[in-house]
Parts: structure tokens; C-alpha cells; sequence
């Protein structure tokens, strides 16, 4: 095992709290043997209490054809992953992606799209496991991420970057190349809320992308410098990505007005409760919800709520 394979491992091995791995095993649940394993990631991992939240959860399965029984949701999920459904045990309530291994595997490698690689180089804890060969597979997927990330920002950074600047300017230009209902500082807070983290990380993770640096006093030294060249194509990768995954999530959000029961509902949450507004939905908005969805996007856009 690699030395950035150890530390996933040993990051997603943190037990997690009795009633979250109580929904995690409810949505392992509902698909049966095509579960390979739950992980949990996002905000609410760093939340001090949970009432109130949306977990946020991916489900690894086996099989599409297998963790669904409608041939559509399987044929949706396979087109354009990830199936996004919520979910709600024990006074919980989140929302869960479903990704086959080897969709999550390849997501979470370079790609245009950054929504796995973006995510899973954050912290995550395996919530579920099926079996000792599905860990296996969870941690050689999630160690693809840290070093994608630090790979797609390095033509963008200087030749010597703090380190946790570093990390932070990766973030921001993930974030950016999404519709995302989210604060400017907020790529800054999820590298300072654990920052010894990312410092254990950085070393391990630019070595797996194949990129020689050293750290000293929080600096970290790149032993290459950037081209021109080299930044300008890192310039044109990322205008790339920014488009294509604004259109990703478009049309990720008209798929899961059909998954996702009340998905409007959940996408005007998360917009007021991460860019502080205050938007409240119309009836013909919930009985329309892509209608609904797109209506909302040019005052949102306005406001600077979604970037």
C-alpha cells in the first residue's frame, strides 16, 4: 500500500456516529446485495451536531442493472451518474449518489467533470463496507482524488505556495467549476477547519501525481517550474472544465426532478443555507420542478448566491 493509500485508509476507517452509520446501513438497505459500501463526505462531517442537516452519502454498488429495480433508474444512472435519492432513519435525513465501482473509480481520476475528485479529496469515512474486498476498492478509488486534484491545480499555482494555499486555490477552482449555492470564503474553510490534514496529505498526494516538491516552514517548493506553455494549457483545462460542469449540473438537476422526490425543495435549501438567502418556492415551481429550477437561476445568478 501506498503511503497516500495508508493514510485513506486509515482517514476512512474513523468511526462515524452510531446514527450515522444507522442511515448509512439504511441505504445499503434499500438496494441489497448490489451494495458495496456508504461513504460519508461533505459539510455536515464536520458538524458538531446534526439536526436539522442533510447528510450527504455515496452509495457504491456493484452493478446499476443490480441495485435497481426499474430498468430506467439503472439506465439513467449509467448515462449520466450519479442517481441522487434522499433518505431518512432514525431522526436523520440526507441524500445519497449512487456510483458503480467502476464509475466511481474512473470519477475520481482526470476527467472534465470534478464533482467525485473535488469531493473525495476532502475528508470522507466509509459509514458501511460490505466486505473487506469492497473497503479494498473504496480506499484505491478515493486515493485517486487527493492527487487528480493537486495535478489539475498545479499550472495554476506558483513555483512556491504555502501549503495550505495551496490546497485552498485548488478548492476555489473546483468550486468554480460548478453551479454551486455556496460563500466566496468557502473552498478557505474546509482546508482551515483541518488543516494538520491536509499538511500530512500534500506530500503523499503530489508524489502519486507524480509531482516532485518539498515542503519547508509550510512552503511548498516545486522541483519543476511551470512553463508558459504549461499554464496556459492549465488555463484553457479549467475554462473547459467551468463550462462543462455548469451543464453537467443542469442537467443533473433536470434528471433528478424524476429521482428525486422534492428535489426543488432540497435545491432551494442548500442555496439559502450555504449563500445565506432567503428564496422560497412558488406551487407552480414544485409542480414544475425543472421549470421551477431554471426560473430561479438568473436571480440567483444576480445575487451571486450560485456561482
Amino acid at each position: 500500500m501506498s503511503p497516500l493509500a495508508g493514510l485513506v485508509a486509515d482517514e476512512l476507517a474513523i468511526p462515524v456516529r452510531p446514527e450515522v452509520a444507522h442511515l448509512a446501513a439504511a441505504v445499503a438497505a434499500r438496494h441489497g446485495g448490489a451494495a458495496r459500501s456508504v461513504l460519508f463526505y461533505g459539510s455536515c462531517l464536520r458538524a458538531a451536531a446534526l439536526d436539522g442537516l442533510m447528510l450527504d452519502f455515496y452509495l457504491i454498488v456493484s452493478d446499476y442493472a443490480a441495485a435497481f429495480d426499474k430498468r430506467w433508474l439503472a439506465a439513467a444512472n449509467r448515462l449520466l451518474p450519479p442517481n441522487v435519492f434522499p433518505i431518512e432513519a432514525g431522526g436523520l435525513a440526507g441524500k445519497y449518489a449512487v456510483l458503480s465501482e467502476a464509475d466511481f473509480a474512473r470519477l475520481a481520476g482526470p476527467g472534465t467533470s470534478v464533482s467525485v475528485w473535488a469531493r473525495f479529496a476532502q475528508p470522507a469515512r466509509l459509514a458501511w463496507v460490505a466486505d473487506d474486498a469492497a473497503r479494498e476498492t473504496a480506499v484505491a478509488a478515493v486515493a485517486r482524488a487527493a492527487p487528480t486534484l493537486l495535478a489539475a491545480a498545479r499550472p495554476m499555482v506558483s513555483d512556491r505556495i504555502d501549503l495550505l494555499d495551496l490546497w485552498r486555490t485548488a478548492f476555489a477552482l473546483t468550486y468554480g467549476a460548478e453551479l454551486r449555492a455556496e460563500r466566496k470564503d468557502r473552498a478557505a474553510s474546509v482546508v482551515d477547519f483541518d488543516p494538520e490534514r491536509y499538511a500530512a496529505f500534500t506530500l503523499p498526494a503530489l508524489a502519486a501525481a507524480g509531482i516532485d516538491a518539498a515542503i519547508a516552514d509550510g512552503i511548498v517548493a516545486f522541483a519543476q517550474p511551470v512553463t508558459t506553455a504549461e499554464r496556459r494549457a492549465g488555463r484553457r483545462a479549467w475554462a473547459k472544465r467551468r463550462r462543462a460542469g455548469k451543464l453537467l449540473t443542469l442537467a443533473r438537476l433536470a434528471k433528478a426532478s424524476a429521482t428525486y422526490a422534492g428535489g426543488i425543495d432540497y435545491l432551494v435549501w442548500k442555496i439559502n443555507r450555504h449563500a445565506g438567502t432567503a428564496v422560497e418556492l412558488k406551487p407552480w415551481q414544485r409542480r414544475h420542478p425543472i421549470l421551477g429550477a431554471l426560473s430561479l437561476l438568473p436571480r440567483l445568478l444576480a445575487r451571486g448566491a450560485v456561482r
